[in-house]
């Protein structure tokens, strides 16, 4: 009898298996007319969008063609009335790709659940199959035989143990196939969202350069032809306001403010060599020198203990730098260019617990700078690069930006970036906070796009 039940279970467990995998593909056969749906919909969204692209191709081609003509109203008129049309155009296209996006986080969301569905169902299975294989482990072969009529009778049950054991290994390899195909449907699902957020954040810039541009038009056409000295007036101030902006102080932390065209100057650099967006540069420099300006500087005045003070209230902090990881760095870099490491400028301890050291504009720690400087020397083409010298430090933060994923222009990889060069982790809800850095760096990168960089661009 317990032959027969060890059958069962057998024949039960490849039932599963062979069975299963059909009620597996029930729901996709009901959903194939929907799936078929959804890549009609696809190819019909990727068909526009091509179509929307050339177009955005030929405005930029007139915009080009235009911008290369002699400087007059008319001109400038016809510029704004092509950028407007390239704008819409992409306003379209941002549209449609995100509509795209939609349907593919819906596809990748519904397949992870199915998939999901199929682990609990071998899971299931996988249980049932364990619990009889303990039951049978209880029992010695000896005991088996002793229990059967004759010898062939417990060889047959002796067959079915093997075949739920096997049973239980295809279980088990079968999991784990299941485990890395949903993990990589995760994967692809998370980078579809992100795309989605970056395509929606292009799309508000692009409808706030619309807007500046429409508003631009409408003064240049309230500008008639015998108003040209209105005209020239307006040239005038767009020039005032473009030599006020490059003249402009941008501060930085621990170091004299330099002129907004040499910092960016130093970004297009970063940019050039690195793909890094300067804006977004410019905006974790501006961070990190508020954050300087809240919790202050200090001096290293122990070599032993990394211990110091702070160099406005003169406060003493036990824990300026860690002595095993960053004091014998910090000597050796302020040694090599040449400061007095006793009155030279680092971050004080937040809060004044942890570890302060951090140096410069770019904020590095001693030992980080150290793993940087011969990549910071390469491409600047110097020889030893100084933390406190703007365009090395530039350069330095820029490096390790990119390391953390901000090549480009992507909205999540530059916050997620942000996040990291803060806290070690991209951002999240975890504690302590980070996402606050993050949030606060694309603030600053967006109006240093709008208010000063694009009004020297156009």
């Amino acid at each position: 009898m317990n032959r027969y039940i060890l059958y069962l279970f057998s024949f039960f467990f490849i039932f599963t298996s062979i069975f299963g995998n059909f009620i597996y593909q029930i729901p996709k056969v009901h959903a194939g007319q929907e799936l078929e749906n959804a890549q009609a919909d696809r190819a019909r969204l990727e068909s526009e969008l091509s179509n929307l692209e050339k177009e955005i191709a030929a405005k930029q081609k007139e915009l080009s063609t235009q911008k290369g003509q002699s400087t007059s109203l008319s001109r400038d008129i016809a510029i704004l009335t092509t950028q407007i049309k390239k704008s819409k155009l992409d306003i379209q296209a941002k549209n449609l790709i995100i509509k795209k996006l939609g349907g593919e986080i819906i596809e990748k969301s519904q397949k992870i659940n199915t998939l999901n569905d199929r682990l609990d169902s071998i899971k299931e299975s996988l249980a049932q199959l364990i619990r009889k294989n303990r039951e049978i482990d209880d029992k010695s072969i000896l005991a088996l035989i002793l229990s059967k009529n004759n010898i062939s009778d417990a060889y047959g049950d002796i067959d079915a143990f093997s075949s739920i054991k096997r049973s239980i290994g295809k279980s088990v390899d079968e999991i784990r196939g299941v485990k890395s195909l949903t993990e990589e449907e995760k994967n692809l699902l998370e980078q579809k969202k992100n795309k989605e957020v970056d395509t929606k954040v292009q799309l508000e810039t692009a409808k706030r350069e619309v807007e500046m541009n429409e508003k631009d038009k409408q003064q240049l056409l309230s500008i008639s032809k015998d108003k040209e000295k209105a005209y020239q007036k307006l040239l005038d101030d767009k020039a005032r306001r473009r030599a006020e902006i490059l003249s402009m102080l941008f501060n930085l932390r621990d170091v004299s403010a330099i002129p907004f065209e040499k910092a960016l100057e130093y970004a297009k650099l970063a940019e050039e060599k690195l793909g890094i967006r300067p804006a977004f540069l410019l905006a974790i420099l501006t961070q990190e020198s508020n954050l300087g300006t809240d919790q202050g500087s200090c001096y290293v005045t122990n070599i032993e203990t990394g211990s110091g003070i702070s160099s406005k209230s003169g406060k003493a902090f036990a824990n300026v730098m860690k002595p095993t990881r960053d004091v014998k760095p910090f000597f050796d870099i302020t040694t090599s260019v040449g400061r007095d490491p006793y009155k030279t400028l680092v971050s004080c301890p937040i809060g004044g617990s942890g570890y302060g050291g951090a140096m410069g504009p770019a904020q590095f720690i001693p030992s980080t700078w150290q793993l940087l400087k011969s990549r910071i020397a390469n491409i600047l083409g110097i020889k030893t690069p100084d933390p406190w010298y703007a365009k090395d430090a530039f350069m330095a933060s820029a490096i390790y930006l990119t390391d953390l994923g901000a090549k480009g222009s992507s909205y999540t990889s530059e916050r997620n970036a942000a996040c990291r060069y803060y806290s070690g982790r991209k951002c999240d809800n975890k504690k302590p906070n980070n996402s606050f850095y993050g949030d606060s760096v694309m603030k600053k990168a967006t109006n240093i796009q709008t208010k000063y960089i694009d009004p020297l661009q156009n």
